[in-house]
């Protein structure tokens, strides 16, 4: 094995030298974000865990140990959130060169280093061991672990266990976008976000082709959604809504029609552009009005003010705050209101009409989706029915009309009559990839 740069002790291979320990803690830990930079491209997986647990770990896993893994003295100066800076972005720079070498397997491995009963604090430890013990405790315990966790989940393992586990790539979302995360965190989790939703697209794109076929199978491409055979009505009944009252060409009318506008006169044309063909339009009156009124008094200082792109972007944000989540903890009043009336896919609409003028809120969008899940995971799956079927209608609404995949539908059968309610089984659903007219 080659030598790394860490100042090792020959008396002890996982004791920093008390050259190392005199450094400060910004150099200590450029010289181990450094070791493990190199020998993640370097050695065997296998090698990688057993550096990182002499590292961190080994010593404080050892009944009889008189002695602390040489990094922690680097910190011990009151410098927890350091450490606990440290171990994590060295994980993350782990966890993302494996991700992109497909070496999977490991990271649950690296997840498990922290699950060691030998790990928990004992009468006869050392106040110092103690101390190093409730570091990894409080690691083990935080949310950091628990996001780490999901990069040891595997995609087909997501829909079993508890129900959000379903709905991982919104929370990788969150990490991604989250500053105080390291960038290699960052990088990770964005990657397998959309590995994720590009499964997703896929096994829908494949389940649509196979359900409408007589002769082919739907064994081997599952229904990627829990809707089981709603998913294809409620596909087509998206679909079908094109030409010249599609949700892209009113966005595109829109976009044109506020340009120059107020802030005052942009907000009273996006409540109307949000609420235009909504069905059932006395049974949304109440929220609408809700909205509006909500609307109405934010930033009223700028109402004058010409409407610029920043303005344009943070006015669709605070939109999408109103009806996901206000706090970024709870969800809105208006969430609230519309999952349990029955409104899901009024909402994913209303959704969906917001990015259509303003792609840049997207990442925006499923942020807030997170800090849905994120609340409502401390409850039973069948005390969230409303919420799953939202994020459901959401899934598959933002894979037919704000990715990659074109989905057309084709009248198979005549209506009989043109006063019948329009048949949608006489109809099939073609999917193919979208051209990118810009390049």
């Amino acid at each position: 094995m080659t030598t790394n740069r860490l100042s090792i002790s020959q008396e002890n291979p996982y004791c920093v030298t008390s050259n190392s320990s005199q450094l400060d803690v910004q150099s200590a830990q450029d010289e181990v974000y450094s070791f493990f930079v190199e020998i993640v491209n370097q050695l065997p997986p296998e090698d990688v865990l057993r550096e990182f647990k002499g590292l961190f770990i080994d010593g404080l896993d050892s009944e009889y140990a008189d002695y602390i893994p040489g990094i922690y003295s680097v910190f011990l100066d009151e410098h927890e959130q350091e450490f606990y800076n440290t171990l994590k972005r060295c994980c993350y720079i782990i966890v993302n060169n494996w991700k992109t070498n497909r070496k999977d397997k490991y990271i649950q491995e690296l997840v498990n280093l922290f699950v060691n009963k030998n790990l928990k604090i004992k009468d006869n430890n050392s106040p110092v061991v103690k101390t190093c013990k409730i570091w990894l405790e409080n690691f083990v315990n935080s949310k950091d672990y628990k996001d780490l966790k999901l990069f040891a989940t595997k995609y087909e393992e997501s829909s079993k266990g508890h129900w959000a586990n379903r709905y991982t790539s919104y929370l990788l979302i969150d990490q991604s976008v989250n500053n105080k995360n390291p960038k290699e965190q960052q990088e990770a989790a964005r990657k397998l976000s959309k590995q994720i939703k590009d499964k997703f697209k896929f096994e829908l794109a494949m389940y649509i082709a196979r359900s409408q076929s007589t002769v082919s199978s739907t064994t081997r491409y599952k229904n990627p959604s829990i809707l089981g055979d709603q998913a294809l009505r409620l596909i087509k009944a998206i679909v079908l809504k094109r030409g010249v009252f599609s949700h892209d060409n009113i966005a595109h009318i829109f976009i044109k029609q506020t340009e120059n506008q107020t802030l005052k006169e942009f907000k009273i044309n996006l409540e109307k552009y949000l609420f235009f063909s909504v069905e059932n339009q006395e049974s949304v009156e109440i929220w609408r009005q809700q909205f509006t009124h909500s609307l109405s008094l934010w930033k009223t200082d700028y109402n004058q003010e010409i409407i610029t792109k920043e303005f344009f972007l943070r006015t669709c944000n605070r939109v999408i705050d109103y009806f996901t989540t206000e706090n970024s903890k709870e969800p809105s009043q208006l969430f609230i209101l519309l999952t349990n009336q029955g409104n899901a896919l009024t909402l994913v609409i209303i959704l969906l009409k917001i990015i259509l003028i303003c792609k840049n809120s997207r990442r925006h969008l499923e942020t807030r989706i997170a800090h849905l899940i994120r609340f409502y995971e401390n409850y039973s799956e069948e005390e969230c029915k409303g919420v799953i079927h939202f994020i459901e209608i959401f899934n598959i609404t933002f894979a037919i009309y704000a990715e990659n995949v074109e989905y057309n539908l084709i009248r198979m059968q005549e209506e009989q009559t043109s006063n019948q309610q329009l048949n949608l089984d006489g109809y099939r659903v073609f999917s193919q990839m979208k051209v990118d007219r810009q390049k």
